[in-house]
């Protein structure tokens, strides 16, 4: 789709389709057709949230959209409006859409970018569709499945300049374009998206973008490095595991991986990433009902490694090294046994009671890792428990983090791209409830208390005292059901991690 900003009249326009916000309680202003005028005026056009009403003049279609109260008006809400205006011109099989940003002359010129993004995001993230294994897609010429482009109008007397809301367009695009590549690794199978297919997908990435590089190691490489944890979990699968390193220097030039990271001014950051490409449970076999959902217990992996390449397309000015653990996790002769006692790479053991609670596992060893290649902070995305479901839900991921700054940045973060985020206490009570019976530590404790905190309070065992926030996103991966993703893979952790980085650089 190719996006961009404008300050002409949306009657100068080739858009075959204008969506124009209409505020609850309030008329249209500006150069439109009286026709919309007539609609307001009927009360077809309504100001409600969501709202729609069509009408036809100059060779357009104007679709009038519900904004609700004026108050009450929010990126998020602009996300969402964005994604009801995709749906229904989709429905008018529209190629070219416009976008009348809501934008008055004394709204401030931050907040103004942010809606100007937010619409953006919403067209795109509700023009993406799935069908990489339909055998016969539907024909574009008569009912396109997405749009072609989308223009974004704003007042050419704004607080807002045409330079500057084609940045922000550019921007919003980049990113949100990302999250829908995320969405694509999420939805693969899992006899498609093999760890070893995620590891050539971030090969690829590295080989387009001049200024990001990707390290692979095997199975072979994660035994000698010491990371018996995320070994064990791999052990049952004839396929080969993966440790995914991208590193992005922050500078737009090529990083190079043999040197230290902490003789390059600013901050570290790490992106560790669980990438369980299928999660059977292993020998702790998971209930048959859902499992095909499992194929998305790699969306941590997904979100870092796309918020990585975003980064470096954007070019921003943050040092970034992120680390995704890949492998699958299925029951057969060689696969780990509950009762069984392994060695991470740092020196701490762990009994592994529930082999269906590998992703703590895996995490372990790759944050350890991170924490060896000079981190200075540390996230981890994770779809770690359903626990964080039960308490949360699918409207927060849940936060856990050893540092107030950090945490604070990560919410901040989370409350700018739409990613809300919730932080639930970690005390070292906790960490009675995880200590092992004959290990250091006990992957999952029979006491079925605070099991997120749980999760979160084991993998603290493997930072030492880097700042470091946990975000379990086992709610928000998929079927998060917000307008703009709905069901199936919603990319999450993207645009809360880039917006994490812009904050930095």
């Amino acid at each position: 789709m190719q996006v961009s900003a404008t300050t002409q009249s949306a009657n100068d326009l080739d858009a075959d389709t204008v969506a124009v916000g209409l505020f609850e309680g309030e008329r249209l202003a500006g150069d439109l057709p009286a026709e919309l005028g007539k609609l307001v005026e009927s009360g077809e056009a309504k100001g409600s949230f969501k709202a729609l009403a069509l009408t036809h003049a100059e060779g357009k279609r104007w679709l009038t959209v519900g904004l609700g109260p004026r108050k009450d008006f929010t990126p998020e809400r602009a996300r969402v409006a964005a994604a009801v205006a995709r749906e229904r011109a989709g429905e008018l099989t529209t190629r070219r859409l416009c976008w009348q940003a809501p934008i008055e002359p004394d709204v401030e010129e931050q907040r103004s970018v942010e809606i100007v993004e937010a619409l953006v995001q919403g067209t795109i993230l509700a023009d993406y569709r799935f069908d990489l294994h339909k055998s016969s897609p539907a024909a574009e010429e008569d009912t396109p499945k997405h749009l072609e482009r989308l223009l974004i109008g704003i007042p050419a007397a704004g607080p807002v300049s045409g330079d500057e809301a084609e940045a922000a367009v550019a921007r919003a695009a980049t990113v949100t374009e990302a999250v829908n590549r995320a969405r694509d690794l999420q939805n693969r199978p899992g006899n498609d998206l093999t760890p070893t297919a995620l590891a050539e997908y971030a090969l690829g990435l590295a080989a387009e973008i001049e200024s990001l590089t990707v390290e692979v190691e095997g199975r072979a490489g994660i035994e000698k490095l010491g990371m018996g944890a995320f070994a064990a979990v791999a052990q049952g699968s004839a396929q080969e595991p993966a440790l995914i390193v991208l590193r992005y220097e922050g500078d737009g030039t090529p990083a190079d991986s043999g040197s230290d990271p902490r003789a390059v001014g600013g901050p570290l950051i790490a992106f560790v990433g669980k990438a369980v490409t299928f999660d059977s449970g292993g020998i702790s076999l998971k209930p048959g009902a859902k499992m095909a959902e499992m194929k998305f217990d790699m969306s941590g992996g997904a979100a870092v490694i796309e918020a990585v390449a975003a980064i470096a397309r954007l070019k921003l000015g943050v040092r970034i090294v992120a680390v995704v653990g890949a492998t699958e996790n299925l029951p057969s002769d060689r696969s780990v046994k509950p009762g069984d006692i392994v060695t991470a790479a740092n020196g701490k053991t762990i009994e592994v009671n529930n082999t269906d609670a590998e992703g703590r596992l895996v995490l372990a060893d790759c944050l350890c890792h991170a924490v060896s290649l000079g981190a200075e902070r540390i996230v981890d995305l994770a779809t770690l428990t359903g626990a964080v479901i039960v308490a949360l839900g699918s409207t927060y991921a849940g936060l856990m983090s050893n540092d107030e700054e950090l945490s604070e940045r990560v919410t901040a973060a989370g409350t700018s791209s739409g990613e809300i985020v919730w932080r639930l206490p970690l005390h070292e009570e906790y960490n009675e409830l995880i200590a092992g019976k004959y290990g250091d530590l006990d992957n999952a404790p029979e006491a079925r208390k605070a099991g997120t905190i749980i999760g979160a309070a084991f993998l603290a065992n493997f930072v030492g005292e880097t700042p470091w926030a946990h975000l379990d996103i086992a709610g928000s991966a998929w079927d998060l059901g917000r307008a703009y993703v709905g069901k199936g893979a919603s990319g999450y952790g993207v645009r809360l991690l880039v917006e994490l980085a812009r904050s930095y650089s």
